[in-house]
């Protein structure tokens, strides 16, 4: 007898119920105690009670970007959208002050439209961009007394409160070790596991998997050690050594893709190389002796070359460049205005401009008595409308529980709580209770729910948590109808975007590979070419491969290793967007159909690359089976391209 099926959930409600898992960060939990709470505390003790609450409100914004990383890179994380938000509370409050409902409508449309595009950008610029809305929003309606350059200069010193209590603030492990580094040890130690991991799996069906969380823990690497502090150019011992350590793991990891890649099986002792550099990076100790793998195959001798190159490195104070490129105004234009940047700014202008403009109604009309909160349909619209939060469907639904949950509990507290102290020390539980919220939008909704209604009563307004309800469920309403409206042009326009990227980024690595092939082939006939002919690879290209130059073996490796970098974090961006619409409800997700396809095939494309790169270190030349394998991969590609008719620029065919 058959087992009955089991009952599954269609996509877009069974991301509804996923949430982040793991440990408790105690130090952000109390950093968030320590941020809007304090502030508005010291704010209602002087007397300044309007201002508490909004550097209060900038407190808690910055607590949600308040993430697991390094103190360097929570500089850009956190103080990137706080400037941004004062900018947006600046130009809202005059806003308000200076224009009817209708120029202002219009006026925060156009800023809508701004604030999308520039979220395409990446994950900061998303933060950026929703934060000027916010505020934009907060100017424009809340009714406080202060003038906007002051109202401006409170935001900041809320946000900056946070920031600076990241930057002191001890963390685990910071008084035993190097105060300056609380997360980039962590990080860079992460990859030499990660690399050990992918060693264990070569030759298993985990390979895969354990290749994607060894490009994740590349990218997290190259983020903790990314920021103002740590510049390209570090500029102490402790920091060049660090950079050093990190370099040192991009060999290891293009070998052991390659190994994975060939489905070798790897000797045990191989993976216990990396998992020794690996403590050593976290006890901040010499390697020790390594133990060295086979030499039997390209990709064995090439783990042991990077092995012994990695056990140099931890022993200098010389630093090397974390391998990325800094995007210039034209290619942060072009994501602006490309078709992620376009479809992305006109749905958040469109419904942005529509809450705006129903809340005006409304506000004009009396609809809100004598509480003056228009402002707060706009900006549940913001959070509503932005993709990186989620699918659609799902973000509207854990909005609207998190809110009515939220609303609820404030709502039982504001009874029985005492005024203001003990709103306050609600804001402060708020705040330690977002670190861990954020790992579910519903939960993050209903904390930030209690805490925003907690400011609302300490300013003097009635409790509102009725109204906060009703809102919310008519900002859901707004974005359901304005997000499944039909859009000029094609859309999906996200996941082209980012497939494209990715495309171009192993376009790079792939003819940057082959030009070194070639070049070793002329090296050792003159005349003799390789399987695979640069030439081809090159043709129609835009010029961007072209960076090997006439450097050195070392130089060119180092930009082989900055193009593959790219090419891997490039694939790991389409693949989150392609997961994020593919949970979308079916009218929408179907116009991504196809991009999974495509992003596994690149997957395999850059895979394959790497290990023609490791093969041509070691031998000089593309055996057949590279050969064999690239043109049917680039033949594959190409295929996948015309049936999902994504509009995806062709790479070059090999030749």
């Amino acid at each position: 007898m058959s087992r009955p099926a089991a009952l599954s959930l269609p996509p877009w409600l069974a991301h509804a119920f996923r949430a982040q898992r793991g440990p408790v960060p105690w130090n952000a939990v109390v950093r968030g105690a320590l941020s809007a709470g304090p502030v508005l505390l010291v704010a209602v003790l002087v007397g300044r009670t309007s201002l508490g609450v909004v550097a209060a409100i900038a407190a808690m914004l910055a607590g949600v970007n308040d993430r697991p990383g390094s103190r360097r890179a929570s500089v850009r994380r956190i103080g990137v959208p706080a400037l941004a938000g004062a900018c947006g509370l600046l130009m809202g409050t005059y806003a308000g002050e200076q224009v009817g409902a209708v120029a202002l409508t219009v006026l925060l449309t156009l800023v809508g439209l701004v604030a999308g595009g520039v979220s395409a950008v990446g994950p900061v610029a998303s933060a950026a961009g929703t934060q000027w809305l916010v505020t934009a929003a907060i100017g424009a309606g809340m009714p406080l007394p202060e003038p906007g350059w002051l109202r401006a200069l409170a935001y900041l010193v809320g946000a900056g409160w946070l920031l600076g209590l990241r930057l002191v603030l001890p963390t685990p492990g910071g008084l035993t070790g190097d105060f300056r580094f609380d997360g980039e040890r962590e990080a860079v130690a992460a990859v030499y596991d990660a690399v050990a991991a992918l060693l264990d799996a070569s030759g298993t069906p985990d390979a895969t998997s354990r290749r994607v969380a060894l490009t994740a823990a590349l990218d997290h690497a190259q983020d903790a050690l990314a920021g103002p502090r740590l510049r390209r150019y570090a500029s102490s011992a402790a920091e060049r050594r660090l950079h050093a350590q990190y370099a040192a793991a991009l060999p290891l990891a293009e070998a052991a893709t390659a190994l994975a890649w060939a489905g070798e099986d790897v000797a045990e002792r191989s993976s216990a190389g990396p998992r020794r550099l690996a403590a050593a990076v976290r006890e901040n100790t010499h390697t020790g002796p390594l133990p060295a793998p086979s030499r039997s195959a390209p990709g064995l001798r090439a783990l042991d070359d990077a092995l012994l190159y990695a056990a140099e490195a931890f022993d200098r104070t010389k630093g090397s460049d974390l391998h990325t490129r800094r995007r210039g105004a034209g290619a942060l234009l072009r994501t602006v205005f490309g078709a992620g940047g376009r479809e992305y700014g006109l749905r958040v202008a469109l419904c942005f401009g529509a809450s705006v403009g129903v809340a005006q109604a409304l506000h004009q009309t009396r609809w809100y008595g004598l509480h003056e909160h228009w402002y707060w349909l706009p900006v549940t619209t913001v959070f509503l409308v932005k993709p990186d939060l989620g699918p659609l469907a799902s973000r509207v639904l854990n909005r609207a529980a998190g809110t009515v949950l939220g609303a609820l509990v404030f709502a039982g507290f504001a009874m029985v709580l005492p005024r203001p102290e003990g709103l306050i020390a609600l804001v402060a539980v708020s705040g330690a209770l977002i670190p861990v919220a954020t790992r579910h939008f519903a939960a993050q909704t209903a904390v930030v729910t209690v805490l925003v209604l907690a400011l609302v009563m300490v300013g003097g307004e009635p409790q509102a948590s009725a109204g906060r309800i009703g809102e919310t469920l008519l900002a859901c309403a707004i974005v359901l109808i304005v997000g499944h409206l039909p859009m000029p042009g094609q859309r999906a326009g996200g996941v082209r975007s980012r497939l494209a990227a990715a495309e171009a980024a192993a376009q790079a690595y792939l003819a940057h590979v082959l030009r070194e092939s070639d070049a070793h082939a002329v090296e050792d006939s003159g005349s003799h070419r390789s399987g695979v002919g640069a030439e081809a690879a090159v043709a129609g290209t835009d010029g961007a491969a072209d960076t090997t130059g006439s450097g050195t073996d070392s130089d060119t490796r180092a930009v082989r290793w900055t193009l593959r970098r790219e090419a891997y974090r490039a694939l790991a961006e389409a693949r989150t967007a392609i997961a994020l619409t593919a949970a979308e409800l079916p009218p929408l997700a179907r116009h991504s159909e196809g991009a999974d396809e495509i992003a596994t095939t690149l997957e395999r494309l850059v895979d394959t690359t790497t290990a023609c790169a490791v093969h041509v270190d070691d031998t000089g030349r593309l055996t057949p089976r590279h050969t064999q394998r690239l043109t049917e991969l680039l033949a594959e590609l190409a295929k996948e391209n015309e049936r999902a008719r994504l509009r995806i620029p062709e790479l070059p065919a090999a030749g």
